[in-house]
């Protein structure tokens, strides 16, 4: 699948039409540094762990109603590559296709001491994610909860422009929903 998905995304950059066409919203910004600053701080630190379970419940029961996937992204505040994904997903041209065919909720789940999961571990158990090899971490659901995808993939090496991580969340669109 990871084969399948980086050629989709080598695919979306060699052909500005595919990209256009289903695979994602075309980006004006090519370069993680031409990415608007300050970047965005998605994670809010300061939440429970029984708000966030309440707030992964709301987008569930949002995304059972709308027919979008949930995006859940794990990660933290101290991390650039977690920071960079937020300011890719919140380009005007990413932001529409996101609200449309997403709900996303963002989950503290490390620290700066090093631990990627030291912080809302429940959501983690909930997932059955048994490891963070990095962040930021997504968890792809359906809207009753199958995962389709879980994984730090989104911003490995062959993710590394806010395109290709825009065209990796695309992989995961509805099949029925619009952009």
């Amino acid at each position: 699948m990871r084969i399948a998905l980086a050629l989709v995304a080598l695919l979306a950059v060699a052909s500005p039409a595919l990209a256009a066409d289903g695979v994602g919203p075309k980006l004006k910004v090519t370069r993680l540094d031409q990415l608007p600053t300050p970047l965005p701080k998605p994670y809010n630190e300061a939440l429970t762990a029984k708000q966030v379970d309440a707030q992964v419940d709301a987008a569930f029961a949002r995304a059972r109603k709308t027919g979008k996937n949930v995006i859940i992204d794990l990660g933290g505040n101290w991390c650039v590559w977690c920071r960079e994904l937020a300011a890719a997903m919140d380009l005007p041209e990413a932001k529409p296709f996101i609200a449309a065919n997403f709900e996303v909720v963002s989950v503290n789940t490390s620290s700066t001491n090093g631990k990627l999961d030291d912080r809302n571990v429940q959501i983690l158990k909930r997932f059955d994610v048994k490891k963070i090899d990095g962040v930021p971490w997504l968890i792809v659901a359906d809207p009753n909860g199958k995962v389709l995808a879980s994984s730090s993939d989104v911003t490995d090496k062959q993710h590394e422009t806010p395109q290709l991580m825009i065209n990796w969340i695309a992989a995961y669109t509805p099949k029925k929903a619009k952009s």
